[in-house]
């Protein structure tokens, strides 16, 4: 279980990673779109895509030609939803509520 979890964090830590997992979390997209959404080379996205998937965070399936890309599981966007709140409370100075 740790050894898993800590997978996941370490996926976590990557800035481009987070970009692309909320977009997934929002819609499914492909990698010509993930690459406007969140900069970087075309390439660059490809092969956080691959982490991603081999970590068991995203999925895809074909439409046609192209590859589509969403999260895997709502478990993924309700963590990144978990984060980003902890990350806006710490930069904003407010306290946590127990």
């Amino acid at each position: 279980m740790v050894d898993a979890a800590s997978t996941l964090l370490r996926m976590l830590s990557d800035p481009t990673r987070m970009r692309i997992l909320w977009t997934l979390s929002v819609r499914e997209s492909d990698v010509t779109e993930l690459t406007e959404q969140v900069g970087g080379a075309r390439p660059a996205v490809s092969q956080h895509l691959a982490k991603l998937k081999l970590a068991g965070l995203v999925q895809s399936r074909k439409s046609g030609r192209r590859s589509l890309y969403s999260v895997r599981g709502v478990h993924v966007r309700t963590l990144l939803i978990e984060v980003f709140s902890a990350a806006d409370h710490q930069i904003a100075g407010l306290p946590d509520h127990e």
